[in-house]
């Protein structure tokens, strides 16, 4: 199994070979949280619309939930005008931070 090649020659990847990933709630349009793909995690995506993304700091595939149950159901997968940048429209089961909170930007509001 491998990227769609039609797909793969439109992102813009960083030098490690990722593309950002925006995450957002379709429910209730949250923006989740910002992960990281490769073409083996965005294929993987594609095809079982189970959220996979590329752990930088462990450098391995990682599909969300798979541990802790906070799964991501992926709806939708959107690339940007500059395809560099993923938008992944999800159904979340339970937090979507690995600290439990609903989002990742639920801790520290900067500018309100």
């Amino acid at each position: 199994m491998s990227l769609d090649p039609k797909i793969a020659a439109r992102l813009k990847r960083t030098a490690d070979g990722l593309v950002c990933a925006v995450v957002q709630e379709r429910s209730t349009r949250d923006v989740l949280m910002v992960a990281w793909m490769n073409d083996e995690a965005l294929e993987l995506t594609l095809t079982t619309r189970k959220a996979t993304y590329f752990s930088r700091s462990r450098r391995q595939l990682w599909v969300k939930g798979e541990t802790s149950g906070h799964t991501q159901h992926v709806h939708e997968v959107r690339l940007d005008c500059d395809g560099d940048t993923l938008l992944l429209v999800v159904d979340q089961v339970d937090g979507a931070c690995h600290t439990g909170d609903h989002t990742c930007f639920d801790a520290d509001l900067l500018l309100g």
